[in-house]
């Protein structure tokens, strides 16, 4: 399977990919998005902070406070109708890119799920984000755009 680094060196384009997998034993929505380091650093430097750098050790708080409070500002999630809040857990990089981790705890049934997803897109007209949501054996996806910024998928069927 071909890696969503891989394809950096070869064309410069902009994607984030969020997984989200509810897990019945322990209700709860359990997420990781990946995001580009250098797209997101810029980001957060035009709004937060111009002298960030994710890798830097030093400021390694400040970028933990800093990802996790956009994150909220920019990925919402509604489960069977109701807006739903997550736990910024941590972060890690993986070559070029940081991996978020995030939970929402006491989900007893997972029905339907709406994501909104505006990471990067006030920055980067191109960019798409994309959802996979894993109910079970059962999974499904969405790509997110600046056109069509929300989607929703159904278990329930």
């Amino acid at each position: 399977m071909i890696t969503l680094s891989s394809f950096s060196v070869l064309h410069k384009f902009y994607v984030s990919v969020t997984q989200i997998e509810y897990k019945e034993e322990e209700q709860s929505l359990q997420i990781i998005t990946r995001i580009f380091i250098d797209d997101i650093e810029e980001a957060l430097r035009k709004r937060y902070d111009e002298n960030i750098t994710l890798l830097s050790k030093e400021k390694e708080t400040k970028v933990e406070q800093y990802l996790s409070t956009y994150l909220k500002q920019k990925l919402r999630i509604t489960v069977n109708g109701k807006e739903v809040y997550y736990t910024f857990l941590g972060k890690e990089y993986d070559n070029d890119l940081v991996l978020c981790y995030l939970e929402v705890e006491n989900v007893s049934s997972l029905e339907t799920i709406e994501v909104s997803n505006l990471i990067l897109m006030d920055f980067f007209e191109e960019q798409q984000n994309l959802i996979h949501v894993k109910k079970g054996k059962k999974r499904k996806s969405l790509i997110l755009e600046k056109e069509r910024d929300n989607g929703m998928l159904k278990f329930s069927e």
